[in-house]
């Protein structure tokens, strides 16, 4: 619940993805992420699926799926995930994209390639990102919850959104895996 002007308001509880690889990084998601899922009234999914399989279980598991397609996904996530997924959620409009390009000068080009857009969603470095440029774009990066690459932790993001506002946005790091 998010309070807004002295009123209360149901929030949305979101749960951000990337990168997850499966079943070429690891053979499915942690639990933890598992148990994210279940909870989350929306799931993002910023793209590097690598295997339709964990597209159908997130379809018939999440309340509601938000993705897009990755460098590392073939023809037939592409035939069923747009490159450049848009969703309303809470009162935001949010994009969902893989790639982004380099950090340096990212949220000028991201501000001039999404002018419509509050909320930015994309992956591809595995490295969690986390900024609002000057005119207010959130840009959001969960990381990977399946291959850290160069990160000290696997992580996934989740966040809550209404009335226009997003709030509670958590990294969370995942414990090593076994």
């Amino acid at each position: 619940m998010l309070s807004c002007g002295g009123r209360t308001v149901i929030g949305m509880d979101l749960l951000l993805l990337s990168d997850t690889h499966v079943p070429q990084r690891a053979k499915d998601l942690p639990e933890q992420v598992w148990n994210a899922v279940v909870e989350a009234d929306v799931v993002i999914h910023a793209g590097d699926w690598v295997d339709a399989g964990l597209l159908d279980v997130l379809e018939q598991n999440a309340r509601r799926l938000v993705g897009c397609y990755g460098n590392n996904d073939g023809p037939e996530l592409r035939a069923r995930l747009p490159e450049v997924a848009r969703a309303d959620l809470g009162g935001l409009a949010f994009a969902v994209v893989h790639e982004t390009g380099s950090a340096q000068g990212r949220e000028q080009r991201c501000e001039a390639a999404y002018p419509e857009v509050d909320v930015l969603v994309f992956g591809h470095s595995h490295i969690p990102w986390d900024t609002t440029t000057p005119r207010g774009l959130r840009l959001l990066n969960p990381g990977s919850p399946t291959d850290r690459r160069r990160q000290p932790h696997c992580t996934y993001l989740t966040a809550t959104v209404g009335a226009g506002l997003l709030t509670d946005v958590v990294l969370h790091r995942l414990p090593p895996r076994t």
